[in-house]
């Protein structure tokens, strides 16, 4: 519901999105009944997190959070950027607080050098090493690039975390008109096995157990071992295996997954390659982990038509389950962005089948106008 400058939603879902969206379009936004059925209702101690780290990105941003923490009101001020350092608690991994930074980053008064320490991988958000090389690639779409980067300083597994994290992103007038519809074929595949505080050795079982699967589609396969130790390998045990498949036209697919107790390295390699294959086979030329990525980002565009082939909605799992509720679940999340990017835009997107002529295909055509986004907080020369 919007009122004037002011946007109005109820419940907790879409926090992040919808704390971006208001952040982005200067508009205020008040969520209420937070979890106010719940028998521990209110923010959680991650959200209320997520909160203050936009304070210390932003200049002049008012939050105000009732005494129950069932309702909160966000006036958003100037996105200003420059060093910011911030303790992640360890509920959730730094990706949970990256991901929504990453959308705002570029339209800072001054370069983002900021500086997370938590989790840095964990089976619910994604990891620092798929942000690494998957996400900022997703951005490089819209012309953001010359000095986009994130460092993994240190590794920190669940439960005790200890990882740190350094995010550098330029600053950017405005973003290019993203028109990509040709999702290519897979030529060539890529990994990371990691390992912290265990034998150096799972990684190796990792990548030969994926290798063993892989190796039937393409040859084009390097899998990189990463073995930390001491200071640098946190303060809890684990390990954790990263895919991306990268077509002929720099379409990027990617999966993960994250070490479980009584779960062999095998049984992980073998989870993270049966997600990337379902991934593939779900085609497009946008990972659909970050579908609400590029989805702003062609919303923000110049005043031209900017158009994306991509496979069916999804959420972030580290594994498919291809069920009538589950997908039912997954296009409710993808309209629901939709939805709220008119509410604070204006802009609505036409979708249409990719290929009208096979009706076995899933891919959809997203194209919308831009709206001619300026970065006014941008620092002049």
């Amino acid at each position: 519901m919007q009122t004037g400058s002011s946007v109005n939603f109820s419940g907790h879902r879409y926090l992040r999105q919808r704390l971006v969206l208001s952040i982005i379009s200067g508009k205020h936004v008040r969520i209420e009944k937070i979890r106010s059925e719940d028998k521990n209702p209110g923010l959680r101690d991650y959200e209320v997190s997520l909160l203050r780290l936009l304070e210390k990105v932003t200049n002049g941003t008012v939050i105000e959070i009732s005494v129950t923490g069932t309702a909160v009101l966000l006036k958003p001020g100037v996105v200003f950027g420059g060093p910011v350092t911030h303790d992640c608690p360890l509920s959730r991994s730094i990706g949970y607080f990256l991901e929504p930074l990453i959308m705002i980053a570029p339209f800072s008064k001054k370069p983002f050098q900021l500086t997370l320490r938590g989790i840095t991988t964990d089976d619910n958000d994604l990891s620092a090493d798929l942000i690494r090389t998957v996400t900022l690639p997703h951005l490089q779409l819209f012309g953001v690039s010359d000095g986009l980067e994130l460092r993994i300083k240190k590794r920190g597994a669940p439960p005790e975390g200890g990882g740190e994290v350094q995010f550098l992103c330029p600053v950017v007038k405005e973003v290019k008109t993203l028109n990509f519809i040709e999702p290519g074929r897979i030529k060539r595949i890529r990994g990371i096995a990691h390992s912290v505080r265990v034998n150096p050795q799972f990684s190796n079982r990792m990548i030969e157990a994926s290798r063993s699967v892989l190796n039937r589609f393409i040859p084009d396969i390097y899998l990189y071992s990463d073995v930390y130790k001491g200071d640098e390998s946190g303060k809890s045990p684990g390990y954790a295996l990263s895919l991306l498949a990268e077509s002929t036209t720099s379409a990027i697919h990617c999966s993960e997954a994250v070490s479980k107790p009584g779960e062999t390295p095998e049984d992980i390699a073998l989870l993270a390659t049966r997600a990337l294959l379902s991934e593939i086979r779900h085609g497009g030329c946008v990972d659909r982990k970050h579908q609400s990525l590029v989805l702003l980002m062609m919303v923000l565009g110049s005043e031209d038509i900017g158009r994306c082939r991509m496979g069916e909605p999804s959420v972030r799992t580290s594994v498919m389950i291809d069920s009538p509720t589950y997908i039912a679940h997954i296009i409710i999340d993808r309209i629901q962005f939709l939805r709220d990017v008119k509410v604070f835009f204006g802009t609505v997107f036409n979708i249409a089948p990719a290929d009208q002529s096979d009706p076995s295909n899933v891919e959809l055509l997203y194209s919308c106008l831009g709206t001619g986004y300026v970065n006014v907080n941008r620092t002049l020369a």
